[in-house]
């Protein structure tokens, strides 16, 4: 199939281990510039705006009407997956050529930098020309559609996250001489806090709480840690939960804040109508990381997201990220019969 051999072109570029394609580096800019030629044998009408997202359009019929768009980004993390990203871009690219020329233009977007901020699409949101509609087709990057036994979900919005340190402080002493019963060790009251961390995140529905980062003072391996400071990623699918996590948590310092982004009704409809149509159930769940769709959906397009099942539990943004060839096959026909719905209306 053309869109896994174009998948594999793309996880070539950077050397592995993994997909290696940092944003704004030499990698990002060759994925693209082979992106773009694959716009081109598509027939499309290629463009870069200034902040570097790649735009493969298709004229419609009616050119007073709204757009309807698709596409994801090209960059990818260190060692990262084959399909995290790359597959939505490929797929529209497959799905406007299947397509052809529809009452609406068709486009197919590539943004900058996803990976950290999702820049590319901030920026092209802050010109304020802005697309109907736009769909994008991603990996899970999680277990829960193999767990439903289905191969694709349609997702119902995307979580805000709030990210912050917290720090614990006790009293340094001597490994050696200082008595059990008498110390203060800030790791170790810091390890029971990750644990109420935990808890607290176990209590409040689809919530999630992360602690990814540790900074022991003073560090010396025969010194008892007096500070301890870490890092805690925050994160909730609507505003009342994740409002609920982050005052039970208790940040001490805030580092970034998103709010929750809902996808948009008609996105949703298409999509639903479109998995329907090729027979499959209608698995409806939220996405616990972010993509461009959300930064979309906040500046008010009407955005929806469909992923692909992840095999090898869900593991992404490494190599072992991974979906059946199957199931990307009947990704992409929904992708292009909910394309197809939205730019015909």
């Amino acid at each position: 199939m053309r869109v896994l051999e174009r998948l594999d072109a793309l996880y070539a570029i950077g050397g592995g281990p993994g997909a290696n394609r940092p944003g704004y580096t030499p990698a990002e800019d060759e994925a693209h510039a082979l992106a773009a030629g694959w716009m081109r044998d598509a027939g499309l009408d290629v463009s870069v705006d200034p902040h570097g997202n790649l735009v493969g359009r298709l004229a419609g019929e009616d050119p007073s009407l709204s757009e309807v768009w698709t596409g994801s980004h090209l960059d990818s993390v260190p060692q990262g997956g084959r399909y995290d990203g790359a597959l939505g871009v490929v797929a529209g690219i497959e799905a406007l050529e299947r397509l052809g020329r529809r009452r609406r233009t068709l486009a197919v977007v590539s943004f900058r930098e996803e990976e950290r901020g999702c820049v590319g699409s901030q920026r092209f949101c802050a010109e304020g020309a802005l697309p109907g509609t736009y769909l994008e087709l991603h990996h899970e990057q999680g277990p829960r559609l193999a767990a439903a036994g289905a191969p694709l979900g349609v997702v119902t919005g995307i979580v805000g996250y709030k990210r912050g340190w917290k720090t614990i402080e006790g009293r340094a002493g001597h490994a050696g001489t200082t008595p059990m019963d008498v110390r203060d060790d800030a790791l170790v009251t810091a390890a029971a806090e990750l644990l109420r961390i935990r808890d607290v995140a176990r209590s409040i529905p689809d919530a999630v709480a992360t602690v990814g980062q540790l900074e022991v003072e003073p560090g010396g391996s025969n010194v008892i840690p007096g500070r301890e400071r870490f890092s805690v990623d925050l994160r909730a699918p609507d505003l009342e939960h994740l409002e609920r996590l982050v005052a039970e948590v208790g940040l001490d310092e805030s580092t970034g804040r998103t709010a929750p982004s809902a996808m948009g009704d008609g996105a949703r409809a298409a999509l639903r109508a479109a998995v329907e149509a090729h027979g499959l159930p209608v698995i409806e769940l939220a996405s616990g990381a972010g993509h461009d769709a959300g930064i979309l959906a906040t500046a008010g397009v009407d955005a929806g997201m469909l992923f692909v099942r992840a095999q090898n539990g869900g593991a992404s943004h490494s190599p072992d990220e991974a979906a059946a060839d199957e199931d990307v096959a009947v990704a992409v026909d929904v992708l292009t019969d909910a394309l197809g719905r939205l730019a015909s209306a």
